[in-house]
C-alpha cells in the first residue's frame, strides 16, 4: 500500500527532528527553523526553512541535511531546500519544549 501525502509528511518531520543545530542541543524543527514542509501528489517535496542567523557556522551544512533526511524517507522521489530569512527567525517560533530545554520558560 502507498503511503498518502500526510504519512510522508509526517515521517520527513519526524526525519528532521534528528538534525541539530549545532551550537544548540535542540532540533532545528523543535527551534522553529523549519517552515514548511510540502508534498506534492507525486512526493515530491519542498521544505522552506531559515537559519537562526544569516552568519550561521551551519548554513553551509543544514540545507543540505535537511535534503538528506528528507529524501531517506521512503516513497520521496525529489526533494527541494529553500532557504529564506522572511520573516527571521527569532526565539518565538520555538517550541514550547525547546524553551524548556533552552531555560526560556
Amino acid at each position: 500500500m502507498e503511503k498518502s501525502f500526510v504519512e510522508i509528511k509526517d515521517e520527513i518531520i519526524t526525519a528532521l527532528q534528528t538534525i541539530y543545530d549545532p551550537e544548540i542541543p535542540v532540533n532545528i524543527y523543535e527551534l522553529g527553523l523549519i517552515y514548511e514542509v510540502n508534498v506534492d501528489p507525486a512526493n515530491n517535496v519542498h521544505v522552506l526553512m531559515t537559519l537562526t542567523s544569516p552568519s550561521c557556522p551551519a548554513a553551509g551544512s543544514l540545507p543540505g541535511e535537511v535534503e538528506v533526511k528528507a529524501k531517506s524517507v521512503e516513497g520521496v522521489k525529489n526533494v527541494e531546500v529553500e532557504i529564506t530569512f522572511d520573516p527571521p527567525w527569532s526565539d518565538e517560533l520555538m517550541s514550547e519544549a525547546a524553551k524548556l530545554e533552552l531555560g526560556f520558560l
